[in-house]
């Protein structure tokens, strides 16, 4: 399913590499490279604005890539630095709803930077944070999810994948339990955006943040949000300026429509022309494709390292993702 000497050929640093930082920052592929040498040569040449302006349709194209990927609209993506921008848009776009006593849910195996998030909000409302047991596999467990929730359970806001391991959350069952509910939940798919198959849709996540430069293998300082246009008018921005709202009067302004509400007038472009190219690449493989293959890998990592003598693996769920971690 997947030609692996095309794949090699297309990526220049497997000539100089044996690259197993896919998980930090992967090797791009040769369209992607050049797409970024490009756009940096175009605004050498003539200006980054007039650049800009040459390459509408490009920056356009990104947005279409991404929403083709996730199975959304394109008025629902914004394109962002990186994932923890993306996220704490999405977050602190809904931390002024919060009150003393809400409750935030979230997982063991929640990322450093998120939970930090969640404790300065704490600070500063009086919410809670409550973490979500896990099952005997080290999942999060959804049963114990669903009796865990009350009116005054604002957010559910898990990792999907880890940053620290294979384990997968069951992403699905939780967006069962919080769109039965009615709960806003907010996805961290940092890690398996590109490593997988994601659609939004079956997942019934409301916002999802996630980063161009692992599995999707694109350029470092790129990402993007998905924000739910159900749930767009509960968001109030944390940053704002005249591309994220428009200044209507001397006193009013009014915020945009759309997921572009989170973005601000000054941005990558050439990056995220690049971004675009590396979701297209991605895409001609098939997700289905990519992901068979990552299992294949890692399983194959897994089973080699199990024979050897003082190696413990450390990957949780009952089926690890391509993460492999051991000691």
């Amino acid at each position: 399913m997947i030609d692996v000497e095309k794949a090699r050929a297309e990526t220049p640093g497997t000539e100089n590499v044996l690259h197993f930082n896919n998980a930090g920052a992967a090797l791009m592929p040769g369209e992607v490279v050049d797409a970024l040498k490009d756009h940096i040569d175009l605004e050498a040449e003539i200006g980054g604005y007039e650049a800009a302006a040459q390459t509408i349709d490009a920056d356009a194209h990104t947005y279409d890539a991404i929403a083709g990927l996730i199975n959304c609209k394109t008025t629902e993506v914004a394109f962002v630095e990186n994932a923890t921008v993306g996220w704490s848009g999405a977050f602190y776009g809904l931390a002024n709803t919060f009150k003393s006593g809400d409750r935030i849910l979230t997982a063991r195996a929640e990322y450093s930077s998120n939970y930090i998030a969640y404790l300065q909000i704490a600070e500063r409302t009086g919410i809670k944070i409550d973490v979500i047991p896990d099952d005997e596999t080290g999942a999060l467990s959804p049963s114990a999810l669903e009796n865990m929730i009350d009116d005054r359970v604002k957010l559910i806001s898990i990792t999907h994948v880890p940053t620290n391991g294979g384990l997968i959350n069951p992403a699905v069952a939780v967006g069962k339990i919080a769109n039965a509910l009615g709960v806003p939940y907010l996805l961290d798919a940092c890690q398996s955006v590109g490593q997988m198959p994601i659609d939004v849709a079956e997942i019934g996540c409301d916002m999802l943040s996630a980063t161009g430069r692992k599995y999707l293998r694109g350029p470092r300082g790129t990402g993007f949000l998905y924000a739910s246009s159900q749930i767009m008018e509960k968001f109030d921005p944390p940053v704002l300026d005249n591309h994220a709202a428009k200044w209507t009067g001397r006193n009013t302004y009014e915020i945009r429509g759309d997921a572009k509400r989170f973005e601000n007038w000054e941005n990558y472009t050439a990056g995220k022309i690049a971004l675009g190219v590396a979701v297209d690449y991605a895409t001609s493989w098939g997700l289905d494709n990519i992901f068979a293959r990552n299992l294949h890998l890692a399983t194959l990592f897994r089973d080699r390292l199990s024979q050897i003598p003082g190696v413990t693996l450390r990957d949780l769920g009952t089926s690890p993702g391509a993460i492999v971690t051991f000691t």
